[in-house]
């Protein structure tokens, strides 16, 4: 066991610590320390014990007995304090270095799964990569980040990211999207208007076509969700597209991710979205792919969900392939009660919509609605329809948002596909 060294430097703290560090150093609960132990890399604000020293962006962490756990990335305004990305005690210029070393492993470990008919990607998956709070997606020539947390709001940190993308990947232009509530949250700042990087500074492009399964799709970056797509449900659109038959509704469409993989198997699709620019957007998509399309007739409504689902199973409609993709329902584990109501009431529609031999693809990317409960809502549902479901498929995210067995948080996407019978 070390010996423990008592820092008197250290704004009068009681704590002993076992390794010299002339930095902040976080003593955080047993809990915390185990949890860390166990291979998560979260800490709660309720389970630091003290901070002493000023804490900046990267904090040295100890449990109760000042024993070393390693360093973390260090947020004062979120509920996750710490986000741990090493064992080791690190320095400035040490955690740069394994940063850029990590995003090089992430972007090497995506580099196989670009072909000419997919070229988007998920480039870095935050945690699930070892650099917590950082989101990299490739669409086509443009590589748009995100910054999650406070610790990584700064021009040090941009410049070695956009540096190892140029070398790496050579993309037309590097953007910066945030999202408004983490930014909220965290109290970062405004991202910079301006891309990042551009290879042509005179004229940045900010929109281009980027092909997923051999579909080619629009793309702005100054528009959409998330950094402007979805990536994660790409190899649920090919799995999808397999069973489809007949006539296909995708509920929650956004802009026709399902709904065209759907057409390549259908021969009329109707989208549904609640948002009008997504399928502008769609529409867009559709217009780009009728060369393959042809022979699938493919139409969109503007509704919400619930309401059109309720009143077309109400009013005798069917189809033979339904489509349910909803946004997250449960942010919080607070929410998870609501949630589970809204799933509930969408494969209950769908169901009492389906034809016999009819397929069911159901999704939640609600992290705090497990598999398992997910699964009990939607046989719940199979049940109050009256309907007998065969799982075809139990699914997840796409190979490129790659999952952590010790830290749950990384699987959070869920998607059956069923048989009605």
């Amino acid at each position: 066991m070390p010996s423990r060294i008592p820092k008197q430097s250290l704004k009068g703290s009681a704590k002993e610590f076992p390794v010299e560090s002339s930095g902040p150093v976080a003593f955080v609960s047993r809990r915390a320390a185990d949890r860390l132990r166990a291979g998560h890399v979260w800490v709660y604000r309720s389970d630091v014990e003290e901070i002493a020293g000023e804490a900046g962006p990267l904090v040295t962490v100890a449990d109760p007995r000042g024993l070393l756990l390693g360093t973390a990335l260090y947020s004062h305004a979120s509920q996750i304090a710490l986000r741990m990305v090493s064992g080791e005690l690190l320095g400035e210029a040490e955690w740069m270095d394994l940063l850029r070393k990590r995003l090089r492993a992430a972007v090497a470990l995506r580099k196989p799964l670009l072909t000419q008919e997919t070229n988007a990607c998920r480039l870095v998956f935050s945690e699930a990569d070892g650099l917590p709070g950082l989101i990299v997606d490739k669409y086509g020539d443009l590589v748009i980040l995100q910054l999650l947390t406070r610790a990584l709001d700064r021009d040090a940190v941009r410049q070695a990211i956009v540096g190892v993308l140029k070398e790496e990947l050579a993309p037309a232009t590097v953007v910066e999207r945030s999202d408004p509530r983490i930014r909220e949250l965290e109290q970062m700042s405004t991202p910079p208007a301006a891309p990042l990087y551009a290879a042509d500074s005179e004229h940045p492009r900010t929109q281009t076509d980027f092909m997923v399964n051999g579909l080619r799709f629009f793309y702005d970056a100054n528009a959409g969700q998330k950094t402007g797509a979805f990536l994660d449900q790409r190899e649920n659109y090919a799995a999808a597209a397999r069973y489809a038959h007949g006539e296909a509704l995708d509920i929650c469409t956004y802009q026709g991710g399902f709904a065209l993989h759907l057409a390549q198997s259908c021969p009329r699709v109707t989208g549904v979205d609640v948002s009008r620019a997504a399928l502008e957007v769609a529409e867009k998509n559709l217009a780009a792919n009728e060369s393959v399309l042809r022979g699938s007739h493919v139409e969109w409504f503007e509704a919400n969900a619930f309401d059109l689902l309720r009143d077309w199973s109400d009013s005798g409609a069917a189809y033979d392939t339904i489509v349910l993709d909803p946004p997250a329902f449960a942010k919080s584990r607070r929410a998870v009660e609501g949630a589970v109501r809204g799933y509930k009431e969408l494969n209950l529609r769908a169901l009492k919509m389906l034809r016999p031999d009819g397929v069911l693809v159901t999704c939640s990317c609600s992290h705090h609605v497990s598999l398992a409960e997910f699964q009990q809502v939607v046989a719940a549902a199979a049940g109050d329809a009256g309907r007998r479901l065969r799982l075809l498929e139990r699914r997840g995210a796409a190979q490129d948002h790659p999952v952590i067995l010790t830290i749950p948080e990384t699987e959070y996407l869920k998607c059956l596909i069923c048989r009605v019978e």
